[in-house]
């Protein structure tokens, strides 16, 4: 009987630092065996053989544990198919297929689609990409490929024709951008609403060009030009809220209704760390050191160190001992509008944005335009007008140019009539 691919650690290849290599281990009898080294290494001490995973005390020089578990992950399923896939075909070996190719997964991903009956089914390749992404970025970025994904299946659905690579050419694009912008039903609304913000239809063309770039690169399919695919984008126009607003908020009585609690804490926490919502509503024990906190962000995946504030250690710390409360963003931005409500922050704002060539103005209370984005832009927009350096509020923020910080924050204008409004103070009146 075939006995199970897992992962493994050897005392005997321990250096003498107390180091070893994970490796992967498949059985194929009792007697035939074959390791495939991971390139995972960390010392044998944090390694539990009981569970076959890595410790959660696992120093962070070694790594982070979340990403390693994750490469781990994807190897042992890789490993899986692999041998799923040998097992299929006739006179072929599994553990030499596997020790073959394992290590090359260009040969071993054409040699599988090439046996599929679908073997360029753009849908297939799209959860191959996504799959094959995995451990390389973060799950933030495969939930917009799986979005652009969606998009496609809709828009083959709308125009009721299939979706082929020979499908991708300038008229495919022009009719998709149309398509996006006008026609795609918007779900979770509570009234049928059609088309897309222009932002979200860039980054739906942008996941689309990698896409076929690397079914390209990996030569699945010939070369196509892409050149008239353009990632459009417009600058956001939204709002944030003033330290005065956040202190409302903060001291906001809320035990009539403390299912909202969690929510305001999160916000707020958001708002005093910059942090995206990923990120602040994830922070772990040994992310807190010294006062600081050193938070590997999930989006740049880069790691960045923060002053703990007093009122941020009093929510993380203090109140929910470093266990903040798991919650959906979906869930996060409902509640969060009705916290800034109870608030009394329901001042009318009029927010524009383009709807293709069309200038779109909505006018709501600005308890109404709040998400958890909110969090960063109110973070930027106060540090900026209270005369933080810029290069220190971009360390936190992300963002890679000043240009697209100023953009962002959209605080310029704030700072300008803030001046102007102090000289026109010290003139006399009418």
């Amino acid at each position: 009987m075939r006995l199970p691919i897992k992962l493994i650690v050897r005392s005997a290849k321990v250096t003498k630092e107390g180091i070893t290599s994970v490796s992967l281990q498949y059985c194929f009898s009792g007697e035939k065996r074959i390791l495939l080294n991971t390139g995972v290494k960390i010392p044998i001490k944090y390694w539990n053989r009981k569970t076959g995973r890595i410790s959660k005390d696992l120093p962070s020089e070694y790594g982070d544990i979340l990403m390693l578990e994750t490469a781990l992950t994807n190897q042992l399923r890789k490993a899986e198919d692999m041998v799923s896939y040998a097992l299929r075909q006739k006179d072929v070996c599994p553990m030499k297929f596997l020790k073959e190719n394992f290590h090359r997964p260009d040969k071993w991903q054409m040699k599988q689609l090439s046996d599929e009956p679908n073997s360029l089914d753009v849908f297939q390749h799209i959860n191959d990409y996504a799959r094959c992404k995995k451990g390389i970025v973060k799950e933030c970025t495969i939930n917009v490929i799986n979005a652009m994904k969606a998009h496609l299946l809709l828009f083959r659905e709308h125009r009721k024709e299939p979706i082929t690579f020979d499908s991708f050419d300038a008229r495919f694009y022009e009719d998709f951008v149309y398509y996006l912008t006008y026609e795609i039903p918007q779900v979770r609304r509570k009234k049928l609403l059609k088309g897309l913000r222009i932002n979200t239809i860039g980054k739906t063309i942008k996941h689309l060009k990698s896409f076929l770039k690397d079914r390209m690169n990996k030569k699945i399919i010939p070369f196509m030009d892409l050149s008239s695919f353009k990632v459009m984008e417009e600058e956001v126009d939204t709002v944030y809220l003033s330290w005065r607003e956040l202190s409302a908020i903060y001291h906001l009585d809320l035990s009539s209704k403390t299912h909202l609690e969690k929510y305001r804490d999160l916000f707020v926490l958001g708002c005093l760390t910059g942090f995206r919502f990923s990120d602040y509503t994830d922070i772990k024990p040994e992310e807190v050191r010294d006062g600081m906190l050193y938070v590997n962000q999930t989006k740049t995946v880069s790691t960045v160190i923060v002053p703990l504030r007093k009122d941020a250690r009093t929510i993380l710390i203090d109140k929910y001992n470093m266990q903040m409360p798991q919650v959906s963003n979906v869930n996060f931005n409902d509640h969060i509008k009705e916290v800034v409500k109870l608030a009394g922050i329901d001042e009318q704002v009029k927010i524009t944005h383009k709807k293709g060539n069309r200038v779109i103005e909505e006018t709501k209370p600005k308890y109404a335009w709040v998400t958890s984005h909110t969090c960063r832009r109110s973070f930027c927009t106060n540090e900026y007008l209270e005369g933080t350096p810029v290069n220190l509020i971009m360390a936190i923020s992300g963002h890679k140019t000043e240009k697209a910080f100023r953009r962002y924050i959209k605080a310029d204008q704030v700072q300008k009539a803030y001046m102007i409004k102090k000289i026109w103070d010290q003139r006399p009146g009418l």
